[in-house]
């Protein structure tokens, strides 16, 4: 079954989601695509996406990669893989449930209506986290405020890794420059989105934390998102943002 729309889910020890998440995304009423990023899963996550390829054939794709490799370079693999595709509309979503899946026809609809990057915030009407502990919370909360303070880019939700993007974000955007590949990945993407011009927005969600599987959050990612940030905004000064703003549509 054809379709415009790709969602990109990268896995490492997933196994516990991995096919109910796949599942849910394949019975919604609109039609999407998954492209699975797995960084040579030890536990099986890659085998599992494997067996269920045949039941949706043309729908349910795979990507191996041997190691752990990052977050960042995992989305960067999965948006080049579906730019020599046909999709219009690229999502990036977590595996774990954590983002639900039935909001991506939220995010699909807000770039259908006119936005070229559609976030789905966390923020951007109060805070609308479920299982977090408070300090995990605040932490959050604040790394974005402090992404505001750095980079001045108006996004409630700086770190936000569930998303939507047209096409044309993903072919103007020099994917090869992009540097970070943790949560400093999420706000280099945003920004530099902004900085070329893009229509942005923020759609409110409810983010659950997960109930299976191992968190992947450490404090070197951690890390280098409070550094990363000064890097991002310090880079752009020496950076041309606007040749490339002609071809927006």
């Amino acid at each position: 079954m054809l379709s415009d729309s790709l969602v990109i889910i990268p896995t490492y020890n997933e196994k516990e989601n991995i096919e109910n998440i796949i599942r849910k995304v394949f019975s919604l009423p609109d039609v999407f695509h998954i492209l699975v990023v797995d960084d040579g899963s030890p536990d099986g996550t890659a085998d599992i996406v494997k067996s269920l390829q045949e039941e949706y054939e043309g729908m349910l794709h795979i990507e191996e990669r041997k190691g752990k490799l990052g977050l960042g370079t995992a989305y960067i693999h999965g948006f080049k893989w579906a730019l020599e595709r046909h999709y219009e509309y690229i999502f990036e979503m977590d595996a774990d449930f954590s983002h639900n899946p039935e909001d991506l026809v939220k995010l699909k609809f807000a770039c259908i209506d006119g936005s070229d990057l559609a976030i789905g915030s966390r923020y951007i009407k109060g805070v609308n986290v479920v299982n977090w502990p408070m300090s995990r919370v605040l932490m959050s909360y604040f790394a974005s405020v402090y992404v505001r303070l750095v980079t001045r880019i108006n996004i409630q939700d700086a770190t936000a890794g569930f998303k939507c993007y047209r096409r044309i974000v993903l072919e103007t955007i020099p994917l090869n420059k992009i540097k970070f590949i943790g949560y400093a990945f999420q706000i280099e993407m945003k920004f530099t989105t902004i900085r070329y011009g893009f229509e942005v927005v923020e759609v409110p969600i409810i983010f659950t934390d997960r109930t299976e599987g191992t968190s992947k959050m450490s404090t070197r990612i951690f890390r280098e998102a409070f550094l990363g940030v000064i890097q991002i905004k310090l880079s752009s000064f020496f950076r041309d943002y606007s040749r490339n703003l002609d071809s927006k549509k």
